[in-house]
Formats: structure tokens, sequence, C-alpha cells
């Protein structure tokens, strides 16, 4: 059976029951419905069962939106804090330090809360999940920085949200409205027009890697996006950088023997942010943000991601905006009003 892209639906009588794979979360309860007048009272709540928090479709709604939000403000540093770290590092111990670092707080959540493992259905998304966030999309964009400017990046990767909504469509079963796509499609192009017109036309080594890395982080979003309406976002995020725990230790001990390794104070900071910012905090705002509001019109906030790290770019790293910025995020900022006012 097919989800739906939509994690809002209306119920009758929402009762709180424990949930298996929410243990030790106790912000997070499934809802069962009780129908008919005639249903017993005992079966509606249980001793010692808190009443059921109603919350105002607007309210859930508008939540999601600050949690993919905030998952997009931890991302849009993502590239400028590869830089910092790819200047006393090598790609790919970057890459595997970061994993292995965010493994830590992770690991550390559910062994404390004594979450249980997720049900055997879940393992092929959350294998999903690992590929793509963990591994494959940190992986091609460091090797793509090696050559690239994080500006440059960036409006390559402000395409995710199209990847994103069009994976979700085909894995989900979602059929956003033609005014839903024909907003993403524009978006999609100002990102292409404006990657064109600052790399001469002319496709490199580097915008290959990141077009690899678009569609397996899309595949990752939308299966994190998914499975975060079973578990909360956190669960997920965590229990994929554990199912990747082998690799990135053997992958982190490789590296750091066959790479140059130089600690500096910016190195370290931004495999510090990429661990816990961008790998594990941001992921988990991320997913529960695209479970409350579903998971193409979440992706359409991404849009502004691109433009945040320009000016993280420009901050943090000395690189100068270019000049077709300001009209660039003036017409991203009109697809994102316009696709969150749109109904799947």
């Amino acid at each position: 059976m097919k989800d739906n892209d939509s994690a809002i639906a209306t119920a009758g009588i929402a009762v709180s029951t424990p949930d298996a794979h929410t243990a030790g979360d106790p912000g997070t309860a499934k809802t069962a419905t009780a129908k008919g007048p005639g249903t017993p009272k005992a079966a509606a709540t249980t001793p010692g069962t808190p009443k059921a928090a109603t919350t105002a479709p607007g309210t859930h709604v508008g939540r999601g939106m600050l949690l993919a939000a905030l998952g997009v403000a931890a991302f849009s540093l993502t590239f400028p804090a590869t830089a910092w770290g790819l200047e006393g590092m090598g790609p790919w111990t970057v890459v595997m330090l970061r994993s292995v670092l965010a493994t830590v707080p992770a690991g550390a959540a559910l062994l404390a809360l004594r979450v249980r493992p997720p049900e055997r259905r879940h393992w092929a998304g959350i294998a999903v999940v690992a590929g793509g966030v963990v591994l494959g999309f940190p992986l091609l964009t460091t090797l793509a920085l090696e050559t690239s400017t994080t500006s440059h990046a960036a409006v390559v990767v402000g395409l995710l949200p199209l990847t994103t909504a069009a994976c979700s469509a085909v894995r989900t079963g979602a059929r956003p409205s033609r005014t839903f796509w024909i907003a993403s499609l524009v978006g999609a192009v100002v990102v292409i027009g404006f990657a064109v017109q600052q790399s001469g036309g002319v496709p490199n080594r580097s915008d290959l890697l990141l077009f690899a890395a678009l569609l397996v982080c899309a595949a990752g979003y939308t299966e994190g996006g998914r499975l975060a309406r079973h578990m909360p976002g956190w669960q997920v995020i965590g229990w994929a950088l554990v199912l990747a725990l082998p690799v990135t230790v053997a992958g982190a001990a490789l590296a750091l023997s066959a790479e140059p390794l130089e600690l500096t104070a910016r190195s370290v900071a931004g495999v510090l942010w990429l661990a816990v910012g961008s790998q594990f905090l941001g992921m988990v705002a991320w997913y529960r943000g695209m479970a409350a509001i579903g998971i193409s019109r979440a992706s359409q906030l991404q849009l502004a991601q691109p433009l945040l790290t320009l000016l993280w770019s420009v901050l943090l790293l000395g690189e100068r905006l270019p000049p077709a910025a300001p009209a660039a995020a003036l017409a991203v900022l009109v697809c994102i009003a316009v696709t969150q006012r749109t109904r799947g």
C-alpha cells in the first residue's frame, strides 16, 4: 500500500496509545479512533493514559514548516563547513569522520532512551537513508568541492527540491497539482540558469558529481520522510548512522592513514558542524518537518538553501557574491510562496 504525501489526516476521537517505536520519546504517540456512541468508555481511555492533545491543523502545519525550515538552515551551512574541513583534511577523511562523530550523539540517545530497533519492514528504507544522506551525498559533494566553489555547488544542488518531489511522486504515489509542478519547474529553471551563467555554460567533473549527489540525496530524503511517519525523525537518522557505522569506521581508519591531516581551528570546527549540525540535528528537524507537511511541500523550502549558502560563502569564506544572486533570490522566494499555497 502506498503512503500519501501528507502526514495530516482527520480522525474521530484521538486516543493516545504507546508506540513500540517511540519508546523513550514521550512526545510521540500513535492515535486510535473510537467510533460510535455505543463504544464502551474503557475502550476510549485507560487508567493512567494521558488525554489526547488536540492541535489545530494550522498549528500542525506551521510546526512542520518551522521544523523543515530549521533543517534547511542547518543544511545551508554544510558546504561552507565542508570547505573549512578540507583546509586540513582529505575528502574521504572529512566524510567518514563526520558520520562517525554524528553516530556518537545519535547512538547515545538510542541507548539512553532504550529505543527498540525498527521493525524488519523498515530496515530497507533505513538502508536507503544511510546510502543517500549518510554516505552518498556527503561523499559526492565533498569530492566536488575539491574543484568547485561553494557558491557554484550551492546553486547546482538547488535542483534538489525538484528531484525530491519527483522521487516522492514515484515512491509514495503522491500527485501534486499542476500549479505545484509549474512553480517547482520555474524554480528549477532559475537555479539551472544561475548555475550555467556561473560556470560559463560548460558542465565539468564537479557538476557531474553534484548531479549524482542530487539523485542519491533525493532518494534518502524521500525514504526518511516516509519513515518519519512511523518513528520520530531523530530515530530515522540515528538508525541510519548506526547501520552505516561499520563502513564509516573502516573508512575513517583507512582515510586517516592515507590522507594528509593538519588540524586547524577551522577544519575541526567544520567537521564538528557537519557531524552535529548537518548530519544529525538538521536531519532530525528536516524529517519531522517532512512527516508533518509532506515530502513534496517540504522539499520546496530547499529552494532557499542555495541562497543561504551563498550568504554564508561570502561571510565565512570571503567568496564574491554573484551579481545575479538578488534576482535569483526574488524568483526563488516567489516559487516557494506559490508551492506552499498549493495543496498536493
